[in-house]
Formats: C-alpha cells, sequence, structure tokens
C-alpha cells in the first residue's frame, strides 16, 4: 500500500484553497502586512532534516535547504522590490565517506508589486521570478548501461515564473493567512536536451499558508505562534514519460507542520508529508513518498 491515498488528499486542499479565496474575513488584531513578509512566505525557509526520513528516499543523514535573502527596494514603503535568493539544497547519504552529491544550485531574482493599497493585512500582489537550476556537474547524462547518471550527469534548466499573492487575517483563527498561484516556464532552449520529454517544462503551483507573524496582537498581549501549517499542489503539464493528461503522476503535493517551542528563539520544528516527483535535480525521475522532521527557521514559518 503506498504511503499515501492520492485522492484523498486532493480533496482536502482543494477545500482549503476555496477558503482562502473566497473566505469573508475581518482584521481584527493590529498586524502590518509588508512587501518583504509577503516576499519571505513565498520564498520559503531554511529547514535540516533529521535523516531522510520515512518512505522510499535513499538513506540520508540530513537534507539542508539553506536559503537566504537580499532585499532590493528604495524604502519601507515601496510597493516594488526585487529579491536575489542564491538557494542552495543538500543531501548527504549515508555512504561510505558521507557522500554529499550533486547539490541543487537554485540561484534567482524575483520582483514583486503591490497591488492597490488595501489594509494592513488584505493585499493583492504580483510577482515574477527567473530562476536556474543545476547540480554543478558536466559528465553525460546517461551512465553505460542507458540509465540516468545520477553521480556525475549534467543536469541543467532556466526558468520563468509569474503568479498572485493574496494575503488576509481570518478573525476566527486569530492569524494570517496567504494564497499563492503561479505558473512555472522552462523554455526548451534553455534546459537540457535530455530533460525534454521525460521534465515537466509547465508546472502550475498552488499554496497556501495559516499562521502567525512576529509582532501580531491580541488586545495588548503579543502573540507568538505555537502552530503553523502549509499545503501546496503542483500539476506538470506537456510531455512527461508519455504520462496521460490527468494521470496521478503529474501531481505533486505536500502539508507541512510547524511548531515552536517555548525554549526556542529562533528556530522551530517541523513535519511534512510529500508526495510527488523528486525535486533534487538529476534525481527528478524518482517518486518519493515520506514523511520527515526537522528544524525551521522561525522568522517565519513557511
Amino acid at each position: 500500500m503506498q504511503l499515501f491515498n492520492h485522492t484523498k488528499n486532493i480533496i482536502p486542499l482543494v477545500a482549503l484553497f476555496l477558503q482562502v479565496v473566497y473566505g469573508q474575513t475581518t482584521p481584527e488584531e493590529t498586524l502590518k502586512i509588508d512587501i518583504i513578509t509577503i516576499s519571505e512566505v513565498n520564498a520559503g525557509n531554511s529547514y535540516i532534516t533529521f535523516g531522510g526520513g520515512f518512505g522510499n528516499i535513499e538513506p540520508l543523514w540530513f537534507e539542508g535547504n539553506i536559503l537566504p535573502n537580499f532585499f532590493l527596494r528604495q524604502s519601507d514603503d515601496s510597493r516594488l522590490m526585487g529579491v536575489i535568493t542564491p538557494q542552495i539544497i543538500i543531501r548527504m547519504y549515508q555512504e561510505e565517506s558521507l557522500p554529499v552529491r550533486t547539490p541543487s544550485y537554485m540561484p534567482q531574482l524575483t520582483l514583486y508589486y503591490l497591488i492597490g493599497n488595501g489594509s494592513n493585512t488584505d493585499k493583492l500582489s504580483l510577482f515574477g521570478r527567473i530562476a536556474h537550476h543545476s547540480n554543478g556537474q558536466e559528465g553525460n547524462f546517461y551512465s553505460e548501461n542507458s540509465e540516468i547518471n545520477l553521480s556525475s550527469g549534467s543536469f541543467s534548466t532556466n526558468y520563468y515564473e509569474v503568479g498572485l499573492i493574496r494575503t488576509f487575517f481570518d478573525s476566527n483563527l486569530h492569524a494570517a493567512q496567504f494564497f499563492r498561484t503561479s505558473l512555472e516556464i522552462h523554455p526548451t532552449k534553455q534546459i537540457n536536451k535530455e530533460l525534454i520529454g521525460k521534465y515537466s517544462l509547465y508546472r502550475w503551483h498552488n499554496l497556501f499558508s495559516i499562521f502567525k507573524l512576529n509582532g501580531m496582537t491580541e488586545g495588548n498581549k503579543e502573540k507568538k505562534a505555537n502552530i503553523s501549517v502549509k499545503g501546496e499542489v503542483t500539476w506538470m503539464f506537456g510531455n512527461v514519460n508519455d504520462w496521460d493528461t490527468f494521470s496521478i503522476n503529474r501531481l505533486n503535493s505536500s502539508l507541512t507542520l510547524f511548531y515552536h517551542p517555548e525554549f526556542l528563539e529562533d528556530v522551530g520544528l517541523f513535519a511534512q508529508l510529500y508526495h510527488g516527483q523528486d525535486y533534487y535535480n538529476i534525481y527528478f525521475d524518482h517518486r518519493l513518498s515520506i514523511v520527515r522532521i526537522g528544524i525551521m527557521t522561525e522568522k517565519l514559518r513557511f
């Protein structure tokens, strides 16, 4: 039996998306969501896992996501801002001499623009991203036995992403909510030719997150979040391994829970369920069904 029941996973995620898009909320707490906050939610957080988790991933000592952000803006009230992010994902394998094979290098430049003024919490934003994803290798894509060369095979692609982000405050949950939808495009002239027909060139991302931000107050007391949640689904379009148009293999999904104990200041604990294509560069041909735990930076939950 697979770790996840695909159909049962989709239904609650869709329901939550509809709640985010159409839910009526009234900001009742003193909170201002600015363009930096929106960009941090969209980018994600740094994390380290404890091992590889439970599921069908190779035995790991850890997976680490290094995700610093450099902000480019004119002033605190700017509606237009750029963010440079030199993201790197690494995996250390439980093998002799503890190898870290083919890290994912993912530098990106993202532009954000706030549409209208809105309230302190109810905002609508546009973003556009130029990104690169490679593993820093230059070997042949296939090994001598015609399998994908995971050790030194070259993986490289450039892609563009455009999307919309809505933010608002839910008075029932006393939490900020973010909904993002975006389209990712990989031009055929900017990707390894061996990936064409095997790697999706068009991807539709949808993400929602519910959490409290630093500085949120309830009455005269500052509230610090203990539990937060993020759900994400991605649908892969185009010719991929001759899959049918509505093949479940085209779906990537994840659900992440974050817990911030009082005795930790800057990091918290997270647990994640992930099912879908492996996002670790040339390992893309693997299908993962995993549950994993680790530590994540606290500045924003997701």
